[in-house]
């Protein structure tokens, strides 16, 4: 059972939110600041329902506090007031507040109001689950390479750029910056003698090489969400050619999925312009010239437009992960910590 932890000076406040919530939450109060910061810390609740006008501290300056504090930070925080003004409200939610309840309170407005805000709670705490297995998945399609570095994270950055350049709505544009890392998942399928290989592939070995892009769909196509449908698709094509020379289908043009050309472009752009072991990293430049040259043969010719004219925008997004690739040197930080820091901006 959810816990939520009612804060109010007047007896009568507190036992009326008693009454109207005493069936469906865990509760806890508290009648002062002081108490209530505590009490959060203690109890660990769910949710604060935070009256403003009270003796000594008020709610606004309770709920800044509990929002400094790292480990009750994220608790959703709703005030309970009869102060009505705009002004007031800014001031709530300025202070870290999610939502306003007015005095008197309405039971059904109190019980909607709380449900609303878990619920999101739970979201978030699903999404940045979701998070984290995108995160994981991508690092385990890489776990054996020892040229990758940033590179799905920086790939997955241009890939949602070149996205909305080609006019997908924003839903999508967000959905492939998150499926376009785990690209390569299916590249756990493949033996080290073949992944780690200080040489060029014969083609037995080759063959196998290439049935990463049919393992990776394999895995992630068992996901039900549009999410991981969208990462199988992009697993599956993103090494098929605009001329039909690539693999595993042979498919040519409009035939293969726009996700696809899109990651099959980008991932190029970012090898082509970071170190790997065998090569030094090209000039912007120099590695736009060479998407050029795959125009109509590699490339969506449309998409190398789009590229070849936004190529400052490439380069930016570059520069970006290139300070996040030196930050992540820091003494205790990963890649997921970094991508919290992002979060909490």
């Amino acid at each position: 059972m959810k816990k939520i932890l009612v804060v109010d000076d007047e007896p009568n406040n507190l036992q009326l939110l008693r009454q109207v919530l005493r069936e469906h939450y865990q509760l806890c109060f508290a009648t002062d600041g002081e108490t209530a910061l505590a009490a959060a810390e203690q109890q660990r609740p769910d949710m604060v329902l935070l009256d403003i006008m009270m003796p000594g501290m008020d709610g606004y300056e309770v709920c800044r506090r509990l929002k400094r504090n790292a480990a009750i930070g994220h608790i959703p925080v709703i005030f309970i007031t009869a102060m009505s003004e705009s002004e007031d409200e800014a001031r709530g939610f300025d202070a870290g507040g999610v939502d306003y309840i007015q005095k008197p309170v309405s039971a059904p407005v109190v019980l909607r109001r709380v449900q609303t805000h878990l619920s999101l709670v739970r979201a978030r705490s699903l999404e940045d689950s979701q998070r984290e297995t995108i995160y994981m998945m991508g690092m385990a399609g890489h776990y054996n390479d020892i040229d990758t570095g940033m590179h799905i994270w920086r790939m997955a950055a241009y890939c949602s750029y070149l996205a909305r350049l080609a006019g997908w709505p924003e839903d999508e544009v967000e959905r492939i910056e998150l499926a376009a890392p785990m690209h390569d998942t299916g590249k756990i399928g493949i033996p080290d003698r073949i992944l780690k290989a200080p040489r060029q592939l014969n083609d037995a070995e080759w063959q196998i090489m290439k049935t990463h892009s049919r393992i990776g769909y394999d895995i992630l196509c068992r996901g039900h969400s549009p999410l991981f449908a969208l990462a199988a698709q992009i697993a599956l094509s993103h090494h098929e050619r605009w001329d039909g020379s690539g693999y595993p289908q042979g498919l040519a043009g409009a035939a293969i999925p726009e996700c696809g050309r899109i990651v099959a472009l980008a991932d190029v752009f970012d090898a082509l312009t970071t170190k790997r072991p065998y090569k030094q990293p090209w000039s912007i430049e120099t590695a736009a010239a060479e998407i050029a040259l795959g125009d109509g043969r590699h490339f969506d010719p449309q998409l190398v437009a789009l590229f070849s004219a936004n190529l400052d925008g490439f380069a930016a997004i570059k520069h970006d992960w290139d300070i996040k690739e030196a930050e992540l040197q820091a003494p205790g930080l990963n890649m997921l910590r970094l991508h919290e820091q992002q979060a909490m901006g």
